[in-house]
């Protein structure tokens, strides 16, 4: 992993093979590593894989203003490692809220996204991934009252600064399939990254939905207008199966595939399956 400065943060990249380029972006709390299963399979497939740490992650930049981590900055990343590794277009690939950037990138920079994949995350006609915390309070406390804690600032970093390692098996166990989907020294990664760099930029994320909704509300009901792969996991207690009905009405071009066996975190839970749905569709799609 080596370190590319664009977009005024500094960003872990991790650059691997040739040929068409595949960007995987990562969701909360993971980083670039999360991608590990695939990133070797790509790259033996003759694919070349862009996966790095978001801001405010692993080794990656984590400015310390809120609006720092606004959704336009995020896609700006991508764009911006894109051109620092001159790379004209590439399928961008998200899982939670890394499919939050790739759905936003797609159709803010369309020339520049030639193909689309979501891990768990569907796209209901709205890039910014989270309705507005007034509309979670009001109707979906149950699902995402995570989010509505998190606007605190400071209040989950001094949960997690009590004991890191807890909170993070926590928020991993909760909404896994299978309990012990990482190996101790997998866990380790996490834990050394997080204990380094904090959760605060991670946390920021979040803090920034009522102000992403409002920017990003022109492109309410806008077309995700490249060939699209959902993949979705059977057993995903925050993102159900259901929430894919009805994508077609915004993509013309979609496959949805479900896998088995799989809680939130599909790519590592169900690393195989994942694999061979995403090369089959990318070799059918190239």
């Amino acid at each position: 992993m080596r370190l590319i400065e664009t977009n005024t943060v500094r960003l872990g990249v991790d650059d691997q093979g040739t040929g068409d380029a595949v960007v995987l972006l990562h969701g909360f709390p993971e980083l670039a590593y999360s991608w590990r299963h695939q990133i070797s399979a790509l790259v033996d497939a003759g694919y070349r894989t862009v996966a790095f740490d978001q801001r405010g992650y692993g080794v990656s930049s984590q400015p310390r203003d809120v609006a720092d981590y606004a959704l336009e900055h995020l896609v700006g990343d991508v764009i911006g490692v894109l051109d620092r590794l001159g790379i004209e277009s590439a399928t961008v690939v998200g899982h939670d809220w890394g499919s939050i950037v790739a759905w936003t990138t797609a159709i803010t920079y369309p020339d520049r996204v030639a193909r689309v994949v979501s891990l768990n995350v569907p796209y209901r006609g709205a890039c910014v991934g989270f309705p507005t915390t007034d509309f979670i309070r009001d109707h979906l406390a149950d699902r995402f009252g995570y989010v509505l804690m998190f606007q605190e600032e400071g209040l989950a970093e001094s949960m997690f600064a009590a004991d890191p390692e807890a909170w993070l098996r926590s928020v991993f166990t909760t909404v896994a399939g299978d309990k012990e989907f990482l190996t101790e020294a997998e866990f380790a990664v996490y834990a050394d990254a997080f204990r380094s760099a904090g959760i605060s930029g991670p946390l920021n994320w979040y803090r920034n939905i009522d102000a992403n909704a409002e920017s990003y509300a022109p492109f309410i009901d806008a077309p995700i207008t490249q060939p699209t792969l959902m993949i979705v996991a059977d057993a995903d207690p925050v993102l159900p199966v259901s929430l894919t009905e009805g994508m077609d009405r915004w993509i013309a071009d979609l496959t949805i595939e479900v896998i088995s066996g799989s809680g939130h975190w599909t790519q590592q839970e169900q690393p195989h399956s994942v694999n061979d749905v995403l090369l089959d569709w990318l070799e059918r799609t190239g």
